[in-house]
């Protein structure tokens, strides 16, 4: 029998492969930290999510299991994920929230598969949740960014998580034409960590590539000053602990290939675009949402490669999250704009 001091609550989650946020009716975000989290491996006990378990990254030894349980975007450690979840909702400080009661919306990538989809249904019950449904990212992300995509006119939206890329066309409350393409924040820090390897035989880790992602990417095609950042790893040769200067142009190089495949899946987007929805999108531009959306010039790099005025999102790290609390008043039904 449930608990009668427990509250049925609307619960929104942006469940992403760099970042999970947990929105809750009545307490709004309570959750907004890296998707990791820290295990024992003898008893799996949890010793640490979110900012916590990612300090511990690169930093662990045999005792502790550090994990993400999400990988594209998609679970790829189902009691990982559950744990995550289950104590990122608890972060909630003024309600005591019944589970079994509750109605939970995951957001999910455009593309993913239906088996996908289903393996978020079956994390949902492992959560003891009857009621859950799922809706797209970018289409989340659209009304967390203000967009009124109720209306007809058409509106084309890039959210540039973690794991993915999601580029999608929405008009009328949903979305027409949606495109996925598994070139986002993850695949960049990769992308520094083979360049630095190759090119200075330096060893990194996933850290260390965020870090230089954040302070020196870029993608302007004039660079007024070329800004440098410092790289400590372990020497390829040497085996030794060893620091170089990385300079933004370096950097800028290391971006331009996996923008570029960005930018075409967005021209692809826009070939099997309506007629009507394309002289919309002539007029309203693109909305950039996501992490990747604060690399400096993204927006001037899009211009340059589609021909549209492109926008960075006001908040495009919570955007998605945002979104979740008005798809939970309609459960996402595309005939109901819900009353802000």
């Amino acid at each position: 029998m449930a608990d009668k001091n427990k509250k049925m609550i609307k619960i929104g989650i942006d469940l992403g492969t760099a970042n999970l946020l947990v929105f809750v009716e009545g307490e709004g975000i309570v959750f907004n930290e890296p998707s990791v989290i820290a295990m024992d491996y003898a008893t799996n006990e949890v010793i640490a999510i979110g900012h916590n378990a990612s300090k511990m990254i690169g930093r662990g030894h045999r005792g502790i299991k550090i994990t993400s349980p999400l990988n594209q975007g998609v679970i790829s450690d189902m009691n990982a994920a559950k744990k995550l979840i289950e104590m990122s909702i608890r972060k909630a400080e003024t309600i005591n929230i019944n589970l079994q009661a509750s109605t939970l919306l995951i957001c999910c990538p455009s593309e993913v598969t239906e088996i996908e989809r289903e393996a978020m249904v079956d994390l949902a019950h492992n959560l003891g949740v009857p009621d859950v449904f799922i809706e797209e990212e970018v289409k989340a992300g659209a009304i967390g960014a203000g967009l009124d995509i109720y209306s007809s006119q058409g509106s084309l939206v890039i959210d540039i998580g973690g794991g993915s890329t999601d580029i999608g066309v929405l008009s009328l409350g949903d979305i027409v034409v949606s495109e996925s393409i598994r070139v986002a924040g993850n695949y960049l820090d990769q992308e520094i960590i083979n360049y630095l390897q190759y090119n200075h035989g330096l060893l990194i880790g996933k850290k260390t590539a965020q870090r230089i992602k954040e302070q020196v990417g870029t993608l302007r095609e004039v660079l007024e000053n070329d800004v440098t950042t410092h790289a400590n790893g372990r020497d390829l040769v040497t085996g030794l602990p060893k620091q170089i200067e990385v300079t933004q142009e370096e950097i800028k190089g290391v971006f331009i290939e996996p923008f570029k495949s960005i930018a075409n899946t967005i021209l692809k987007v826009l070939q099997n675009t309506p007629a009507e929805l394309s002289a919309d999108i002539i007029e309203t531009g693109m909305l950039v949402n996501g992490g990747c959306a604060l690399i400096d010039g993204v927006d001037e790099f899009f211009k340059r490669e589609i021909g549209l005025d492109t926008y960075i999102a006001k908040n495009p790290l919570t955007a998605i999250v945002e979104g979740t609390k008005v798809l939970l008043q309609n459960r996402g039904n595309y005939y109901i704009k819900p009353v802000e």
